[in-house]
């Protein structure tokens, strides 16, 4: 089985299946304003057609997730899940060079909504499967492939769902795969730098609200609701936070440093990411929590003193470090602003020194000799946060081999999001590897 590869048709099809569920717009605004079934159908009917039987499940109608088992080789292995979800975030058309939701592929390159978040390794995912069935190849363990609903909002209809009410379709599920990692970092000096993600920062979406004395905006108002939240804000966009290394974080700075020749001093955080230049970008965000205002809302009148005022702040918190966070928003926010979490999902840490990692790291420097594998921490949170209520481990692995000119991290919920499609065929080719022994 080590010499043989996905089939030339694997690689036709991962460009048609990108481009194929880009087509199908699963925009998901919150609050419920989606609907996936359609590209649910798609992936299900492609896995059918790799002589699998897919279930369709779904809390909400419309709101559909997709899940199969292969089975493996050896029985007394643990099962692997792999996953990925179908919902995509909004996309305004008249910012685009390219339609959004049009799956063009131009000029060697799949365009549109999802191209890299994430309906690409969904295509590899089915690309891998299909290769598998028309060349008569099983996993070496148990695989449970999972499309997920509802990923970009809250997961109560995807993963939380799959996770709370079918457990049981995750039997023996001990390791998981999904996105954000082993794609090119360019370093600006030639190096290509492939992080495999070994961890998430915590969820903490924050609802603060001020109150205070409605009254006349001509009369003077000690106890003004917008002046309180304004200054609770402020104080937390202004918020300095300490360093907090994770196990995954150490790990990333010091290989990077090896890269470079650096002294790995980890007393001088700031001053070693200095220092990395370029690749500090895969590491800054996650040395320390973080919290951001986002959103304001206050008053219905310009001379009216409104009585409440409300804002949103996008919280994250490191492993271990959720303690510290709420302790701090209590702190920042004072006695007259409270605060609640709209949203809250634990941090995630996975060991970097496992088989599974060393696989994931094998398979991509045979597709890509000269780069460099490191570990590394992502600043946001995925799936895989509700698959470890059943003691999942997750990784970010989806593989892409891609052109200096191509900002990835940039394309996440941003315009003219597009993939090449040689880093598609790459992502096939190391994904079919990784699989067939992990």
């Amino acid at each position: 089985m080590a010499d043989q590869q996905a089939d030339e048709l694997a690689l036709a099809e991962v460009v048609e299946f990108t481009s194929g569920l880009i087509r199908i717009d699963t925009t998901n605004r919150g609050g419920g304003d989606c609907r996936e079934r359609p590209a649910a159908e798609y992936a299900a009917e492609r896995l059918a057609g790799a002589g699998l039987e897919p279930l369709m499940l779904e809390r909400t109608p419309g709101r559909t997730n997709v899940v199969a088992r292969i089975e493996g080789t050896d029985p007394s292995a643990d099962a692997l899940l792999v996953h990925g979800h179908l919902d995509v975030v909004p996309a305004e058309a008249a910012d685009w060079r390219v339609h959004p939701f049009s799956g063009e592929v131009r000029d060697g390159v799949v365009w549109g909504r999802g191209a890299v978040d994430m309906k690409n390794m969904d295509a590899m995912i089915l690309a891998v499967v299909r290769s598998w069935a028309r060349q008569g190849v099983r996993p070496r363990r148990d695989l449970v492939v999972a499309f997920t609903a509802d990923e970009e909002a809250s997961a109560e209809d995807g993963s939380g769902f799959l996770a709370d009410r079918h457990p049981e379709l995750f039997e023996g599920c001990t390791q998981g795969v999904s996105e954000s990692g082993a794609f090119t970092f360019h370093d600006g000096s030639g190096r290509e730098i492939y992080p495999i993600a070994a961890g998430e920062r915590g969820t903490g979406w924050l609802k603060l609200t001020a109150r205070g004395r409605a009254g006349h905006g001509s009369k003077v108002n000690q106890e003004n609701a917008v002046t309180r939240l304004a200054a609770a804000v402020t104080r937390i966009g202004g918020h300095e936070w300490p360093l907090r290394l994770t196990p995954t974080v150490r790990a990333a700075l010091t290989q990077l440093a090896a890269l470079y020749g650096i002294d790995a001093d980890l007393t001088e955080v700031d001053r070693l990411l200095e220092k990395l230049g370029p690749a500090a970008r895969l590491v800054e965000a996650t040395v320390r929590n973080s919290a951001n205002p986002t959103m304001l809302q206050a008053g219905y009148k310009v001379n009216v003193i409104p009585g409440e005022a409300v804002a949103y702040v996008d919280g994250r918190y490191l492993a271990g470090g959720e303690e510290e966070f709420t302790a701090t928003l209590d702190e920042l926010t004072g006695p007259d602003v409270q605060w609640e979490f709209e949203h809250r999902e634990v941090a995630l840490q996975a060991p970097v020194d496992t088989p599974l990692f060393a696989r994931m790291r094998a398979a991509v420097e045979e597709f890509a000799p000269d780069g460099y594998v490191v570990p590394y921490c992502m600043s946001g949170g995925t799936d895989a946060k509700q698959f470890s209520r059943l003691g999942i481990t997750g990784y970010g692995f989806t593989p892409l081999k891609l052109p200096p000119d191509l900002d990835y991290q940039a394309l996440f919920h941003g315009v003219d999001e597009r993939v090449p499609v040689e880093a598609l065929h790459f992502g096939v080719r190391v994904l079919d590897r990784f699989l067939r022994t992990a």
